[in-house]
């Protein structure tokens, strides 16, 4: 199958997505300014937690193509976690989605649940025990089965840019920033 014909199989199935609003293939230029943008945004404090390391889109920026895409309120964020939280090399923290889960974790004394967002309290260093480290807030690399199964794509990874990034991705689509729209990035291989 031809590149073209694969790109497009590609867009169909992440136009046919629940909540998603439109694609937008990224050129070489868009690709340096999106990383340049990313590796600004990984110094910053994220959510007031720490620093930030978007293992995501380092990943997705590994692939042969890369397309951006804009969601809505109905689009269905991957299984998750989608967030999470490290400390000296261990997990302190992640975000949930399961309210199931999320109410078994209010009912541990060890767990501290804000929103989505679980804290492993015996995961996390007592005051003064040891150096000061700050929380490094991972978004890890995501799958997106409705793009791995087009033929002639392989090695498929889904990623939530930074702000700054979804800033510039809705710019390059000539959109305005509105409540409930967000951007995600997808990379493959062609086989």
């Amino acid at each position: 199958m031809e590149c073209k014909n694969v790109i497009q199989d590609v867009i169909c199935r992440i136009k046919a997505m629940k909540g998603v609003e439109d694609t937008y293939v990224l050129s070489e230029e868009d690709k340096e300014k999106i990383l340049e943008l990313e590796k600004k945004a990984e110094g910053a404090v994220l959510m007031g937690l720490g620093v930030g390391d978007n293992q995501g889109i380092k990943e997705v920026f590994k692939r042969q193509i890369i397309i951006a895409f804009t969601t809505n309120m109905d689009y269905v964020w991957p299984e998750g976690p989608n967030v999470v939280l490290m400390q000296y090399g261990e997990k302190i923290g992640e975000d949930i989605y399961d309210s199931k889960k999320l109410e078994e974790c209010k009912k541990c004394e060890d767990m501290l649940v804000m929103g989505n967002l679980v804290i492993y309290k015996n995961a996390v260093p007592k005051p003064g025990s040891v150096k000061k480290e700050p929380i490094t807030v991972v978004l890890p690399p995501q799958r997106c089965q409705d793009v791995e199964c087009v033929e002639g794509v392989t090695n498929v990874v889904l990623a939530s840019p930074s702000t700054p990034s979804d800033e510039y991705i809705r710019s390059l689509m000539g959109l305005k920033p509105a409540a409930g729209l967000g951007t995600f990035i997808i990379g493959f291989d062609l086989c």
